[in-house]
């Protein structure tokens, strides 16, 4: 059935990420006009004071440019929970001391081996920015902690005690140093799939009284969904922690709104593939909620969606719905 006839993108549409993103909505084709939708209800998410904003990522992208966009919405309270992998806190940490570098996707890996250099995607990371750094970092984390008393650490503590670790000089650029500045609660729900949680299960070894304290995290994340107002959700690429901030939110009864930014197939029935549409069935996204799912690279799209958004609304900063 037609509708509104597709108009062509204009020069003057090309002056700003607002600009553009309001001629996706009125003739963009494809993901497109997706990306157009995700603003609409990005603007309602961040408008809507005295919501509780989840936001869900993997940890790959922190080895980019997106820690930088992360850590200015945790330090702008425009997100209020997040949700993400262990690999978060290897690349955020590790970052923090040491750089990664520009890459090619045709780097021969062989030779990249042979030189003790990682490859993740078109980026390259020397093994001695990484391994050692996490290593010693850690052992000084877990050290300090031990020595303050702790025997029980939950994932959020954890976030929090490297946060304040690192100070405001070496965690300028950190995520968990913002989440420790905004006390942002930030959950790993698979802490010992990466090298934090390694480090945290050899330091077990000789502090057995040490332990992960998984419902700690489970108990906080109960206890934001069920006192939140209204639950919105920004989900980037899918897994454990898209799962995780879904699955959370059908105990309210769904999300008010949702985003979900994703590369990944439908037709292989996996979580990452799945559509929000697909989460009204279970219940994880509410029937009347306002959701869009956008194919395409989260490291191109979303610092793209953000930009255009906060030109809408200016220096914006909300105010936290957490204590």
């Amino acid at each position: 059935m037609p509708r509104n006839p597709v108009r062509d993108i204009q020069g003057k549409d090309l002056a700003s990420p607002a600009s553009l993103l309001a001629a996706y909505g009125r003739g963009g084709g494809f993901s497109a006009r997706g990306l157009a939708r995700a603003a609409d209800i990005l603007e309602e998410m961040w408008r809507d004071e005295g919501a509780t904003v989840f936001l869900s990522f993997p940890a790959d992208i922190i080895a980019t440019g997106a820690r930088g966009l992360i850590r200015e919405l945790v330090a702008r309270n425009l997100v209020d929970v997040l949700i993400t992998t262990c690999g978060t806190l290897d690349h955020d940490l590790a970052r923090a001391s040491r750089p990664y570098y520009e890459g090619d996707w045709l780097l021969d890996d062989r030779a990249l081996a042979k030189k003790h250099i990682y490859r993740l995607g078109n980026v390259v990371i020397p093994q001695a920015n990484y391994g050692g750094i996490l290593e010693k970092e850690m052992g000084r984390i877990l050290k300090r902690l031990w020595a303050q008393g702790a025997r029980k650490i939950s994932t959020k503590e954890l976030v929090w005690a490297i946060g304040e670790y690192l100070g405001p000089e070496k965690g300028k650029g950190s995520i968990a140093r913002a989440a420790y500045e905004t006390r942002t609660p930030v959950f790993i729900p698979g802490i010992t799939d990466g090298s934090v949680g390694s480090q945290m299960w050899l330091f077990w070894q000789d502090h057995r009284e040490l332990s992960i304290d998984l419902f700690h995290d489970e108990q906080d994340l109960s206890d934001l969904v069920f006192t939140a107002k209204r639950s919105h959700a920004i989900m980037l690429g899918g897994g454990i922690s898209k799962h995780h901030t879904i699955w959370w939110n059908q105990f309210r009864g769904g999300l008010d709104s949702a985003i979900y930014l994703t590369t990944a197939v439908e037709w292989d029935g996996s979580l990452s593939g799945a559509r929000l549409r697909e989460a009204v069935s279970w219940g994880k996204v509410k029937p009347q909620a306002k959701e869009v799912t956008v194919e395409g690279d989260v490291t191109a799209l979303f610092p793209f969606l953000v930009a255009g958004v906060l030109e809408r609304l200016g220096e914006y900063r909300r105010a936290p719905t957490r204590g």
